[in-house]
């Protein structure tokens, strides 16, 4: 990889840790936070819930804020106000201020999320896509293994404060690098500022926010057919609609917030639907995993991290060798590999008991983490063949929604699927109908990741040996990624 954007990945890397670990530390904590807060657990979910309802809200701005204010200053001013809402909720006095205070962070977070590849990507001028992938997708890697451990952690040495105490040396040392590293890329002045899609903006962020709300209600609901779901999911999915022919229908998708004609690219088309299932694969392991170790295997918040670990540590492991047969081979074939290798280590957890051997499932757990970060990184680099750099940032959002949109499906119909099962059980509280619950929710997933081994055919393959070497130009000077992927 090149020095420079070396150095840009792990500028950028940095600051995406306090998200990320974040996310992480808090989902382990709720029952703290709940005790300590004296507030109920209805109450105290809003602590995450309005935190990712801030996050998807300000995710389809990031294009618009970047050709606007430039990577570099929009990169700063995002962190900045992720660090200002570490620091708040640090400071927060009751439920209802840490509820506010994180919907702060959400908006920060949302904007750096899809920033991160963005930035990444339109540096490295489309050279070796899988090892820039790999690099940037370390935070995400991490994660998973550190973030429930270290949450666990600090709740046994400290109080709940800590949990947002952790992310300001993370904004901190990430702020001085993006004003070091980062190239200075404002618009210059006498260009024309690009005008806000404010209709479209009216129509999009509601809309996915609706979705993922009504989404994430299933859990506590009766289904898909309580009206606090159905009400927000069908509403969000009429917003979503109405953006699309809006989007659509404008000349070349021009001034619309989020160009969708960009899914004329097979490759962006084939990523984003495969991200859409790798969501529901990764965050609906990611929601049924800790309750199977917790409900049926009897473990508390700490031991159900420490026996995640094992699924981090080869989600970490594959980023190299994906990376590098990615550069080599072409994302197909990589992805391929990994989505057959995740189907077939999740089949024990299809077949679990509640005397299942924990060895078992965690050297199951480190296949099924090899077998995601084998698949992940190659959807993410094959979204951006073919792009030229102007249409970069519109491809980070439409990917990064497609997979936590999917991440929602995934938590929402496995909840589901749990919830029936144990319930049609004559003893649903017993350890063995809840197993059977979890099994059966399992089996789901690993019929939604036996889809996506096929559709992994439509990613593009090995691109030819002189389309390496350096990157084509568009007609109006901008970098294009290789367009020569057989």
């Amino acid at each position: 990889m090149d020095p420079a954007v070396r150095r840009l990945a792990l500028t950028v890397i940095v600051g995406a840790l306090a998200v990320v670990f974040d996310t992480t530390i808090v989902s382990v904590a709720l029952n703290d936070l709940a005790r300590g807060l004296h507030a109920s657990l209805a109450t105290i979910q809003w602590v995450s819930t309005a935190y990712l309802l801030a996050l998807f809200a300000t995710i389809p701005i990031a294009g618009w804020a970047q050709s606007r204010l430039g990577g570099k200053r929009l990169w700063i001013a995002a962190l900045s106000t992720f660090l200002l809402g570490s620091v708040l909720c640090a400071l927060a006095w009751n439920a209802g201020s840490l509820i506010a205070f994180r919907v702060v962070q959400g908006v920060g977070g949302g904007i750096m999320m899809p920033l991160v590849v963005t930035l990444v990507m339109q540096a490295a001028k489309g050279r070796n896509p899988g090892r820039v992938m790999a690099a940037v997708t370390l935070p995400t890697a991490l994660g998973p293994i550190l973030g429930p451990v270290l949450g666990g952690v600090i709740l046994e040495l400290a109080d709940w404060r800590r949990l947002f105490v952790v992310n300001i040396p993370f904004c901190l040392v990430g702020i001085l690098l993006a004003r070091r590293n980062l190239p200075d890329d404002r618009p210059a002045p006498d260009s024309p500022h690009p005008r806000l899609d404010v209709t479209g903006l009216l129509l999009l962020s509601p809309g996915v926010v609706a979705v993922i709300y009504g989404l994430s209600r299933v859990e506590g609901g009766t289904g898909f057919a309580d009206a606090e779901v159905l009400v927000p999911l069908l509403g969000g999915i009429g917003l979503l609609g109405a953006f699309t022919v809006r989007s659509l229908t404008r000349k070349a998708g021009k001034g619309a917030l989020v160009n969708l004609r960009l899914f004329r690219h097979r490759a962006l088309a084939s990523s984003a639907t495969l991200g859409f299932l790798a969501g529901i694969t990764l965050y609906g392991a990611m929601f049924l995993l800790p309750l199977y170790l917790q409900q049926v295997r009897g473990e508390d918040a700490l031991g159900a991290g420490l026996l995640l670990i094992p699924q981090g540590v080869g989600l970490l492991l594959a980023r190299t060798v994906a990376g590098t047969y990615t550069d080599r081979l072409g994302p197909r074939p990589v992805a391929l590999v990994g989505f057959a290798v995740v189907a077939a280590a999740t089949v024990p957890f299809a077949l679990v008991t509640a005397g299942t051997s924990t060895y078992l499932l965690m050297a199951a757990l480190f296949v099924r983490g090899f077998g995601m970060g084998t698949a992940t990184i190659p959807l993410t680099g094959a979204a951006y063949a073919g792009l030229a750099h102007h249409e970069i940032p519109d491809a980070s959002i439409i990917t990064r929604v497609a997979q936590q949109v999917g991440g929602s499906v995934g938590i929402a119909v496995l909840a589901v699927v749990v919830q029936h099962t144990a319930a049609g059980a004559h003893t649903p509280t017993a350890p063995t109908a809840l197993a059977d619950g979890f099994g059966e929710a399992f089996w789901w997933s690993v019929a939604v990741t036996a889809v996506a081994v096929p559709l992994c055919l439509l990613l593009p393959g090995r691109p030819k040996p002189q389309a390496a070497a350096a990157p084509a130009a568009d007609e109006a000077g901008a970098v294009v990624l290789d367009r020569s992927a057989r």
